[in-house]
């Protein structure tokens, strides 16, 4: 059994590119895919950026050793309708032997309006133990070759974004009533 990848099928820029349709049943009462959705579509293609690194189902057999989500932050920029063709792209931000930071950026495929990021904060974690545990040096040297494709690309705008709350070191308060 080797848990070698096959090697890296990306685009020369290294941005991955998955395609989703917007579901019927992703769509809430205001005719527009609901909040929830947003992230099982992210999640959806974050399984398949995930594939293309070597940590899918396969890995997740063979190796008994995964990648669990510890952290995550989506921004909500434009609305998408049932049926909507979406395309995701996957930004490397950083890794190291038990961490994965990504962004993907949704975008329209009509007319390539970005409609949502998700920010993810992955562990990689040895299923028997529970436990972190350092990724095969296999998967490191492919994250390795995905960064040095993604060098000098732009970081998406909304990586590293922090919520805060109205008051909270700004000036624009809110009133109490």
């Amino acid at each position: 059994m080797s848990l070698d990848p096959p090697p890296l099928a990306l685009p020369a820029d290294g941005l991955a590119l998955i395609r989703e349709r917007v579901r019927p049943e992703w769509i809430d009462y205001n005719g527009h895919m609901n909040v929830a959705w947003y992230v099982a579509a992210f999640d959806i293609a974050g399984e398949s950026f995930l594939e293309q690194m070597g940590l899918g189902p396969t890995y997740r057999r063979e190796a008994d050793a995964s990648v669990f989500s510890v952290e995550a932050h989506v921004t909500y920029q434009r609305e998408v309708h049932e049926g909507d063709l979406l395309e995701f792209r996957t930004r490397l931000i950083g890794f190291d032997a038990k961490r994965l930071h990504y962004i993907q950026s949704m975008y329209r495929a009509a007319d390539g309006t970005l409609s949502s990021t998700a920010e993810w904060l992955v562990l990689h974690v040895d299923m028997k133990t529970r436990r972190t545990a350092a990724m095969p040096q296999s998967i490191q040297q492919r994250l390795h070759e995905l960064q040095r494709r993604q060098e000098g690309l732009p970081m998406p705008p909304e990586a590293g974004r922090a919520l805060r709350a109205p008051g909270a070191g700004s000036r624009d308060r809110i009133a109490a009533p």
